[in-house]
């Protein structure tokens, strides 16, 4: 079955950090542009952080930038999200995707979902729940 399988949430204190995982399952992250969303309870959905899985390329959010960094181990056909320095407002469904590249100019448009519905993206994970107490 080809699918995105994330892991990783949970609750945790202001302050403190998380790392969320997304394993491709199935198929091979290679090739793909991987995103990271999130959509919290009467919000859109928020693009936070791309990468590009072939050279590591990546993007963040103004949200995230300097908390959140986003890495991949090819090997293992994964890719994570480390989030420190977690608010409460980072409270929210956190969700990967998976897209070719050629739909988009460069990884970032995946994220700002500016040139594709992200309904149109190959593959999502079920989410996984964050849940920051202050």
């Amino acid at each position: 079955q080809v699918r995105l399988v994330e892991s990783g949430g949970g609750l945790v204190q202001a302050g403190g950090s998380l790392r969320l995982s997304c394993a491709g399952s199935g198929f091979s992250l290679d090739g793909y542009f991987i995103g990271w969303f999130r959509q919290a309870p009467g919000k859109e959905r928020e693009g936070i952080s791309c990468l590009n899985f072939d050279d590591g390329t990546t993007y963040y959010a103004r949200s995230v930038r300097g908390r959140f960094t986003i890495t991949r181990d090819n090997a293992k056909n994964t890719v994570y999200l480390q989030m420190n320095n977690l608010k409460s407002e980072d409270t929210a469904v956190y969700y990967c995707a998976a897209d070719r590249p050629s739909p988009f100019t460069s990884v970032q448009a995946m994220c700002v979902v500016s040139e594709r519905p992200t309904n149109e993206y190959d593959h999502w994970g079920q989410g996984t729940q964050v849940t920051v107490s202050s």
